[in-house]
């Protein structure tokens, strides 16, 4: 089990850098990856491949330089051994492993040159640069017959960035600018569109400082268009129980209803359109004007003209007809989020991680939730639940593993069974785990499960790896 500094210390730091900066609260303490690293295949053999970010991960003796662990899909499914560990220090890859980069902060995948390789975005927020201290850097490495061997920057545009890299999102829409990778930081958004190539050339690259102070990015086709539409979602803000959303990100344009702190996108009822999920794991600061007990989730669902910023969401909790559990203080409900067609009806589902969910006696244990997508009707209904007391997961819930620090999904053995993957950033002192649930007949199962821990692929250090990532739990 791990130790962590306590929620409400998390949160009294966050107040405090509230009064120093202004209207946004910005993240304290080490960022670390937002979402969960997405399997893609990398090498072209038709299985998926495993990505687990350790951005806590030792290198060469510099503390915390963070490294990028993939472990290659196969007919057999994933094996430890089997694996390639991305670092600045690695042959092919820019930069110079430095003390507390966080190399791995934040990752995306996508064939972002469209040759039939996935290519792996990775970002290290506190990179420092020619542009200043923490100035942060994003590497792409590109997928090849040989896998993960090479990459090249993406450099921001931006005269004085700080924590450039905090999340990246990737999404191919098609050839040209359809292909784009969109990167947050604290002093604004970058837009990189395609064409891509792996010589590290790309179509453009666009600043918006109009939304500064982001914590999660997201890519998703809300209008049906084919071209991938921004989300920004910003720092926790000043009476708020989480920070602003935007989809167009323009001065004043934040929605009207509705906060949070990560987002997610696509389509849950099978219209066509992508639809924007919002995780929002506060407490609400005003009850009753925001937020909910004990964490939620809201739905936006896409339409030929998109999201507007004025329109309403659709609130799920704990307490929604057909969700397990029940909302209580604390939870976090909403503290991981992730869109994927996991049960294989075509409709997307959402994976909700409540890391501080406790389990019978044991507290800050973590739980994850599957919410199916539905072409009608309510969300909610079937729904179900994994902790580490389910019957197959390896391991048990102890106090402060933080079961669903991070959530992703991906069909690894190309069965046509999705695996679902969970990060539990508190395990054996911080040093972290990733849990692969298997894709069973009608959806994952705990049946066959299995723990992937720092030591079984090569990271021996001690405590503060934080395989799987660290999620939000920097902020809640």
């Amino acid at each position: 089990m791990g130790s962590s500094a306590s929620k409400g210390g998390w949160r009294a730091a966050a107040v405090i850098a509230a009064a120093l900066v202004g209207s946004l609260v910005l993240p304290v303490g080490p960022a670390a990856a937002v979402h969960g690293g997405v399997p893609g295949d990398f090498n072209g053999d038709g299985y998926r491949d495993a990505v687990l970010p350790a951005p806590g991960a030792n290198v060469a003796g510099k503390e915390a330089a963070g490294a990028v662990v993939v472990l290659y899909g196969s007919s057999s499914g994933l094996a430890t051994d089997r694996r390639k560990t991305l670092t600045q220090n690695t042959t092919g890859i820019p930069g110079t492993a430095e003390a507390y980069d966080r190399f791995g902060a934040a990752t995306a995948t996508e064939d972002l040159n469209r040759d039939g390789y996935a290519d792996l975005v990775i970002s290290a927020p506190y990179e420092d640069t020619g542009q200043g201290a923490n100035s942060g850097s994003v590497t792409v490495v590109w997928g090849s017959r040989s896998g993960l061997t090479s990459g090249t920057d993406l450099p921001t545009p931006s005269s004085d960035p700080t924590y450039f890299g905090l999340d990246v999102a990737a999404l191919s829409g098609g050839s040209g600018a359809r292909t784009r990778v969109l990167v947050g930081g604290y002093d604004g958004s970058v837009l990189f569109t395609g064409s891509f190539s792996r010589s590290g050339t790309y179509g453009s690259a666009t600043l918006n400082q109009d939304t500064p102070s982001l914590g999660s990015v997201a890519l998703g086709d809300l209008n049906g268009d084919t071209t991938p539409d921004r989300v920004l979602v910003t720092g926790r803000g000043h009476g708020l129980s989480g920070g602003e959303i935007y989809t167009n990100p323009a001065y004043g344009n934040a929605f009207q209803h509705g906060n949070g702190l990560i987002s997610a996108t696509g389509d849950l009822n099978g219209d066509s359109y992508a639809d924007l999920v919002v995780g929002d794991p506060d407490e609400p600061e005003v009850a009753g004007a925001d937020g909910m007990l004990g964490g939620r989730v809201l739905v936006w669902y896409g339409s030929a003209s998109g999201v507007a910023s004025d329109a309403k969401p659709t609130q799920i909790t704990q307490n929604t007809s057909g969700v397990p559990g029940g909302s209580e203080k604390g939870d976090a409900f909403g503290g991981a989020l992730a869109v994927a067609d996991v049960n294989r009806d075509k409709l997307a589902d959402i994976v909700v991680g409540a890391p501080y969910e406790n389990v019978g006696s044991t507290k800050r244990a973590g739980a994850v939730t599957v919410i199916p997508g539905r072409a009608s009707g309510a969300l909610g209904s079937g729904s179900y639940s994994f902790t580490q007391d389910t019957s197959g997961v390896p391991s048990a819930s102890e106090t402060d593993d933080f079961f669903g620090t991070t959530v992703s999904a991906g069909d690894v053995n190309k069965d046509g069974r999705p695996e679902l993957f969970v990060g539990a950033s508190g395990e054996n002192d911080s040093t972290g785990a990733v849990f692969m649930l298997p894709g069973g007949s009608t959806h994952p199962t705990g049946t066959g499960s299995r723990v992937i821990t720092g030591p079984a692929v090569g990271l021996k250090q001690q405590s503060g790896t934080l395989l799987g990532g660290d999620g939000l739990l920097w902020l809640i």
